[in-house]
C-alpha cells in the first residue's frame, strides 16, 4: 500500500474487517500490516505448540553394576541398556566397588568394555571408563538422535493402530483356529491310532 496516514489505514482495515497490526514499530516509518489477529496468535500458538512436541530433551538414564554380577544379571541390565540407546537415551555406567574389590579396578574396566562391546551396534563410548573414588563410570551416547526415535516409535504406533483397525478380529481368530486346529489333530490322533490297531 505504500506510505499512508493512520487514519487511512485504519479506515482500510475496517473496509476489509482486518485488524491493523504494527509489524516493525522500530522502522522509520513504521511498518504495518492488515490481518486477522486472532487467526495470526492461534497459528502462532499452534507452531510455537509443533515445536515443542518434537524438541527432545537429552535425559541421561544411570545402571548400577559389581564387579561380581552374575550372567543373568548381566543380561537383565544389557536389555535394561539396549532399551535406553534405542530410546536416544544417554547410558550412564557406574560400576561400584566395595571393600578389597577397590584393589582389582581392571575388573570394573573389562566389564565395562564387555557391555560397550555387547551394544555397539546402538551406542557408542561417549566418555571412557574412568575411576571416581570408589566407583566407576564410563557414559554411552545413542546413534540415533531423540528426536529419530521419537518418530520411529511414533510410526510403529500409528502402524500397530492402523493394523488393528484393518484386521479388528484378526489376533481372536488366529487363537481360535489355532484352537480348532488342535481339536482336531486330536480327534484325528485316536481314530488313526485304532485304524492301526
Amino acid at each position: 500500500m505504500g506510505i499512508v496516514p493512520l487514519a487511512k489505514a485504519l479506515e482500510l482495515a475496517q473496509e476489509y474487517d482486518l485488524d491493523l497490526v504494527e509489524v516493525a514499530a522500530n522502522a522509520r516509518p513504521p511498518v504495518c500490516k492488515l490481518m486477522d489477529y486472532g487467526k495470526f496468535k492461534y497459528e502462532s500458538a499452534m507452531k510455537a505448540r509443533e515445536a515443542r512436541k518434537n524438541q527432545a530433551h537429552t535425559v541421561i538414564k544411570e545402571m548400577k553394576l559389581r564387579p561380581k554380577i552374575d550372567p543373568h544379571d548381566y543380561d537383565t541390565k544389557k536389555g535394561h541398556v539396549v532399551r535406553f540407546l534405542k530410546q536416544g537415551d544417554k547410558v550412564k555406567i557406574t560400576i561400584m566397588f566395595r571393600g578389597r574389590e577397590q584393589s582389582r579396578p581392571e575388573l570394573g574396566y573389562r566389564l565395562l568394555q564387555r557391555l560397550a562391546e555387547d551394544v555397539a551396534d546402538l551406542g557408542f563410548v561417549e566418555s571412557n571408563p574412568k575411576q571416581d573414588g570408589r566407583n566407576m563410570i564410563m557414559v554411552l551416547g545413542p546413534h540415533k538422535k531423540k528426536t529419530e526415535a521419537m518418530a520411529e516409535a511414533r510410526q510403529a504406533q500409528e502402524a500397530r493402530k492402523a493394523d488393528a483397525k484393518a484386521n479388528p478380529g484378526k489376533s481372536q481368530n488366529a487363537a481360535e483356529s489355532d484352537h480348532v486346529e488342535d481339536t482336531e489333530a486330536e480327534a484325528e490322533a485316536p481314530a488313526e491310532a485304532s485304524a492301526e490297531a
